[in-house]
């Protein structure tokens, strides 16, 4: 780590249009963008710089501020201000003018997606990556220091510890309203292993399973894993649509927080024709209740399960929250259900190692888990916003008149860690993708989320892992590609 330089010209002007607080945030932010700082240079104290420059410490603390909240700088407890990791220049004029023409994509080559190359300079817009550095280094040292502290269990409860079920079910009462008792929670290995869990014990080989279609790649292949039919559920704009569901589903699985990946927000007649078509059918429904954590222009609707238990079994994780590889989740169902699936979970590989379960009932109980969510949708709003107003000439929010997407438009933007850019009907999405990646922005194409013929052609753009100024460098990439689509 480096000092901020001596020569670093930072002046103010109060005779210059504009506040001092604009001018010093502007001249640090182009020393970022230009290359005289880097990230990880130390900054100077609030108090040090305003005595340099002879201004109040109020006019560098709001500079710092304002720089904070664009993603330019980061502050680290007990040390300090510093420059934050971000990994590329926004390109300039020359850069732009250099930039490919969108063409079709070559003959050979390996597409974006992931586990591909990680270039430097490159930003990747993968979906389902939270900012795992976001997390509070203290907080995060307590947590594991209490489950450092706590000796392993001679007969580890297959439920899970039971106080983290209590803990699990109070703060599920108190973000999504479950009325749910601790013999009703199991700690599972995160949504996968809860849905790999009720499908061994649900579905015989050949039994007709409904995924939403696009839909969740990686529940699709558990439950096939199961054995079980998989039977493409159609989705729009809004998430499942209850009227075109087909016969014979023994399970559904659906995402009604925040559709995956289209984004869409389960209305309240739909969900009550859901539990209907269950009640009817006898088919259970798991409700995945993924991005619930992360609302912005709208209020949270409340979790399907609540409107009726009986038919519903409740998927959560704390894999959005902390890390994508954190491995702990929960699932709330009938008590009978919880032991029944305990019983297979050391069979199927499905327990979570006791540390982790200390480490998160230790977020639990000292309230970080819930202030971390807090930081984090303020964040995530952050970088949401930049890529609306980045993409904002060339596509415009909303699904479109008639509640159908009518491209180029950004869909599903009201909550989470993603969003989709639907592309002009018929467009490959795999071409404009192989172009923004020669010029530097990872996509990935909506194709990969169908298990048959895409309906719908489009990108799903995430921004849970990219910083601010990344996502201004990657929509001024994209923002000139769109333009050319015909």
């Amino acid at each position: 780590m480096t000092t901020l330089p001596a020569g670093l010209p930072v002046v103010v002007d109060r005779g210059a249009p504009g506040t001092l607080v604009a001018q010093i945030s502007a001249q640090l932010q182009a020393a970022v963008a230009g290359g005289a700082l880097r990230a990880g240079d130390r900054l100077p104290s609030s108090r040090d710089l305003a005595a340099t420059l002879g201004v109040s410490r109020t006019v560098v603390t709001n500079a710092y501020a304002r720089l904070f909240a664009e993603g330019w700088l980061e502050g680290r407890h007990g040390s300090g201000t510093y420059v934050a990791g971000v990994a590329a220049l926004l390109p300039g004029p020359a850069a732009r003018r250099a930039r490919p023409p969108l063409g079709p994509p070559p003959a050979a080559g390996r597409p974006p997606g992931p586990g591909g190359p990680a270039r430097p300079g490159r930003v990747d817009l993968e979906p389902g990556v939270v900012w795992a550095e976001g997390i509070e280094p203290a907080s995060w040292r307590r947590a594991w220091r209490a489950a450092g502290a706590r000796l392993p269990s001679r007969w580890p409860d297959p439920c899970g510890l039971p106080e983290l079920r209590a803990e699990i079910a109070a703060y599920l009462r108190r973000s999504r309203g479950l009325a749910v008792s601790p013999a009703g929670v199991l700690v599972t290995q995160g949504v996968s292993g809860g849905l790999a869990l009720l499908g061994q014990h649900l579905l015989a080989p050949g039994t007709r399973a409904g995924m939403e279609e696009p839909g969740y790649p990686a529940g699709r292949d558990v439950l096939r894993q199961a054995g079980a039919e998989i039977v493409p559920v159609r989705v729009d704009v809004h998430g499942v649509v209850p009227g075109d569901l087909p016969g014979g589903l023994a399970l559904l699985y659906v995402t009604p927080a925040h559709q995956y990946p289209l984004g869409g927000r389960l209305p309240v007649a739909r969900r009550q024709a859901l539990i209907a078509w269950a009640r009817a059918t006898g088919a259970i429904i798991v409700e995945d209740d993924y991005d619930s954590e992360f609302r912005y222009d709208v209020g949270p609707l409340p979790a399907l399960h609540s409107m009726d238990p009986g038919v519903i079994v409740y998927l959560g994780t704390a894999s959005k929250v902390l890390a994508a590889r954190f491995g702990l989740g929960w699932l709330v169902a009938p008590p009978p259900l919880v032991e029944a699936l305990a019983e297979l979970a050391p069979r199927v590989g499905g327990r979570v190692p006791e540390p982790v379960q200390h480490a998160v009932l230790a977020l639990l109980r000292s309230g970080d888990l819930e202030r971390h969510v807090r930081r984090m949708r303020l964040e995530y709003a952050r970088r949401r916003a930049a890529l609306i107003e980045g993409l904002a000439p060339v596509a415009a929010p909303g699904p479109g008149d008639r509640g159908e997407p009518r491209p180029p438009r950004l869909l599903g933007d009201t909550a989470g860690m993603h969003m989709v850019l639907a592309l002009p009907g018929g467009y490959p999405a795999a071409r404009l993708a192989e172009a923004a990646a020669a010029a530097g922005v990872v996509v990935y194409p909506l194709d990969r989320y169908y298990a048959g013929p895409p309906a719908m052609s489009g990108l799903v753009l995430g921004y849970g892992a990219a910083t601010v100024p990344q996502i201004r460098q990657a929509t001024a990439i994209l923002a000139p590609l769109l333009a050319r689509l015909p």
